[in-house]
């Protein structure tokens, strides 16, 4: 309901209020427009559920009583509904063209769908004649096995017996992977009951090449089709905006090479703190493109951050520059190098788990205790279930529950004289005595123990004491010399030459 005290009567600026009424001169209007326009200054609809009892909401009442009233008159009364119009029955042409399109039941009469019987110049078939031929398409299934799909398929026995002897010269059964799609041939058999030969399989057990099974004069005999491939490595970039992580996946990055992504620019940089949201990330991932379209992503090769007055630069390399960097499962079996060649890091180590610091390293009044103590970490605010990332390499000195932390997890960084905990999860991956490599998941954080929220308490020992984790700052060089640089420089300057989201031709 439209309400006259609904109007908006301020006016912005040094413009002069006003009232809401247009000022009406009486002056040469007659009777009529003067009533006219005192009618129009009225409120007849005023709001019935504010000022009750007054004057306008008693001529609100009568204006509603006269409505109702209105209606009431109007009305043909209860028990005599209004008569409408039905419609015309259909005749001739109109009525055929619509019994045309309509389905009607047999129990009432009709005749639609019907089907004419068989007259004598119909002779049944003693015997359905066989297929000459018979393909079948199908993928194998998870614990499913090759000699049994061509079972299912209906393949003969012997024939099952030599696809898989010719299949085992390429490579081992047990690699072919589920989901794979196999498509054949069936052949003509003498009788119905035995099983078909087979005429023709062929399926791709691998990225880079596909097996092309034949019948020939001499039996069935293997073809084996390479497929090239290309392996340069893909280059994604964008910028950081509001959170990092949901920028790279909505870039169509991997989350697996979004965390390990994260998890390495964070041994180089505070992600809370330092990441502006115009900041661009880049980041290359390993990629394989078969001549037939299929495409096979990797791990991450690359992570790089430009925060405008300072880049990060980060190379996943092996220390042995005999070692193919391939064999790097992304552990701590290889290291993150800078451009320049050297794995030196100085400054704050980066935070174990993605979020940002809610409570600081020193004295502080216990959220839950209600009384002033020593908060011997840092809290970090992530996501329930956040995966927490090792900061050092070391061995597990503690994993379970511990007091008010909750679950926790205790390293002791190889070397001694460092440790690091990790505190109020929800959930612990490693057990006691057990070697963990730098950027490993160890557990997920949660809310255990002595705990207002979702969060990680984290901390750091040296020599047996607390120390605040935002001061502890620590160097770690290995630096390549020799052929190894060389070949590491040869190695980041192919990186960098790939062109985001445009993969160069393999030559």
């Amino acid at each position: 309901m439209f309400l006259r005290s609904e109007h908006y009567e301020q006016s912005g600026g040094a413009a002069p209020s006003s009232t809401g009424r247009a000022l009406i001169l009486t002056t040469d209007l007659s009777f009529a427009d003067r009533l006219r326009a005192s009618m129009a200054q009225v409120d007849w609809t005023p709001d019935l559920g504010a000022r009750i009892g007054s004057r306008d909401w008693f001529r609100g009442l009568a204006t509603c009583t006269a409505l109702i009233g209105a209606c009431w008159a109007l009305s043909p009364g209860i028990g005599h509904p209004l008569v409408a119009a039905s419609a015309l029955p259909l005749k001739g042409k109109a009525w055929e063209n619509a019994r045309a399109q309509s389905i009607a039941p047999l129990a009432l009469g009709a005749d639609t769908g019907q089907r004419m019987a068989a007259t004598d110049l119909v002779r049944p078939l003693a015997e359905t004649p066989d297929r000459p031929t018979q393909a079948f398409a199908s993928a194998m299934s998870d614990g499913d096995s090759l000699a049994t799909l061509l079972r299912r398929a209906g393949a003969a026995k012997t024939d099952i017996v030599r696809v898989a002897d010719l299949v085992a010269g390429a490579l081992p059964l047990d690699n072919i992977r589920p989901g794979t799609r196999f498509e054949g041939v069936l052949g003509r058999r003498e009788k119905k009951s035995d099983p078909r030969p087979l005429e023709q399989l062929s399926f791709q057990p691998a990225f880079d090449f596909r097996l092309t099974i034949k019948r020939t004069a001499n039996g069935l005999t293997m073809d084996r089709q390479a497929i090239a491939v290309d392996d340069t490595p893909l280059r994604i970039q964008g910028l950081a905006g509001s959170s990092l992580y949901k920028s790279m996946r909505a870039a169509g990055v991997p989350s697996t090479v979004a965390a390990d992504y994260i998890k390495a620019i964070a041994t180089r940089i505070s992600i809370g703190g330092d990441v502006a949201s115009d900041d661009t990330w880049d980041v290359m991932l390993s990629q394989r493109r078969a001549a037939t379209g299929e495409v096979e992503l990797g791990k991450i090769l690359f992570a790089g951050l430009d925060m405008g007055r300072r880049k990060v630069q980060l190379v996943k390399w092996s220390r042995n520059a005999d070692e193919d960097e391939d064999e790097d499962d992304g552990n701590g079996h290889g290291d993150w190098y800078d451009a320049s060649g050297q794995t030196e890091r100085q400054g704050f180590m980066g935070l174990p788990v993605a979020g940002r610091i809610s409570s600081s390293f020193g004295m502080r009044l216990h959220p839950i205790l209600g009384y002033y103590r020593m908060h011997k970490g840092i809290d970090i605010a992530c996501a329930y279930g956040s995966p927490v990332y090792a900061v050092f390499d070391g061995i597990v000195n503690w994993a379970g529950y511990k007091g008010g932390y909750g679950s926790f997890v205790g390293i002791r960084a190889q070397g001694g004289g460092v440790g690091t905990g990790y505190g109020h999860l929800s959930r612990v991956l490693v057990r006691n005595g057990e070697h963990v490599h730098r950027g490993q998941i160890v557990a997920y954080s949660g809310n255990s123990g002595l705990s207002t929220g979702p969060h990680l308490h984290f901390e750091v020992y040296r020599s047996g004491q607390v120390v605040n984790p935002r001061g502890f700052s620590f160097s770690s060089v290995a630096a390549l010399t020799g052929a190894a640089l060389r070949a590491f420089k040869s190695h980041v300057s192919e990186l960098l030459s790939v062109h985001p989201g445009t993969p160069r031709k393999s030559g």
